[in-house]
């Protein structure tokens, strides 16, 4: 909200301060930088390369600087406060380590119970590096629109990383009416909720005890299967508004 609003201090540390209680959320720090630097205008209808919009990348060293800035701050009162560095393994490690399998709406937990001692760390690494993929496709994609860039990938996140919960696919879902434009682009028009599959099995198994891990990673991958058929409309959507309007006279094919 501070960056589409222009704020760059206040958006640079509500950044910091993000990224310090939830190391993934790295993922649209690319994009607010983006944001920052650009007025927020949808530009999904008519893409333009930044070199055209006239941005000046000279910009981005004092935002970084003044992000790192914020972000040291933080982790020096956090290390003042625990009395050490201790709570750097518990917190920022903990998204990287998974030491908590307990079932919860993410994909890691159940495939790292099934793991071999042998290749978790190997996995771990992979499943870590896997978000980061995404970040410069999609900033590189939406570079007209870096607010669109930043919704995508916090749609990413709510699915893909360590601990998510609902409130992260909350967030994702609830940035949809920020773009009402993309709405008649859209393949569904309409969003599937398994959250009540979900609550069904989280009452199964710990209070009558009859049921067991699958039932609980079934639900979560009709949860994720949905959450990914949301971002994929939402992401051709955004593609598909810069075509116009539909006539069915013609098709455009891309090669």
């Amino acid at each position: 909200m501070f960056a589409s609003q222009g704020r760059v201090s206040p958006s640079l540390l509500s950044l910091a301060l993000l990224l310090h209680v939830s190391l993934s959320s790295i993922l649209i720090l690319t994009p607010v930088m983006l944001l920052l630097l650009l007025d927020p205008v949808s530009r999904l209808a008519s893409p333009q390369p930044l070199r055209s919009l006239g941005v000046k990348f000279q910009r981005l060293i004092p935002l970084v600087g003044e992000f790192v800035l914020y972000f040291a701050a933080c982790t020096c009162l956090s290390t003042l406060t625990s009395g050490g560095w201790s709570w750097i393994p518990q917190t920022w490690g903990a998204s990287l380590t998974l030491p908590d399998l307990t079932p919860n709406t993410g994909l890691w937990w159940y495939f790292f119970t099934e793991m071999f001692d042998h290749f978790r760390p190997f996995f771990l690494m992979t499943f870590s590096m896997h978000l980061l993929i995404y970040i410069a496709p999609i900033c590189i994609k939406f570079q007209y629109d870096p607010l669109y860039a930043a919704f995508l990938l916090i749609g990413i996140l709510g699915t893909f990383k360590a601990y998510p919960s609902l409130s992260d696919l909350g967030l994702f879902i609830s940035m949809i009416a920020v773009f009402p434009e993309t709405y008649p682009c859209t393949l569904s028009g309409k969003l599937h909720d398994p959250t009540i599959l979900t609550n069904h099995k989280t009452s199964v198994t710990p209070y009558q005890g009859t049921g067991n891990a699958n039932f609980y990673y079934a639900s979560t991958l009709v949860f994720a299967c949905s959450n990914g058929a949301a971002l994929l409309d939402c992401m051709w959507a955004g593609l598909r508004i810069a075509i116009g309007e539909v006539n069915e006279e013609y098709a455009v094919a891309q090669k």
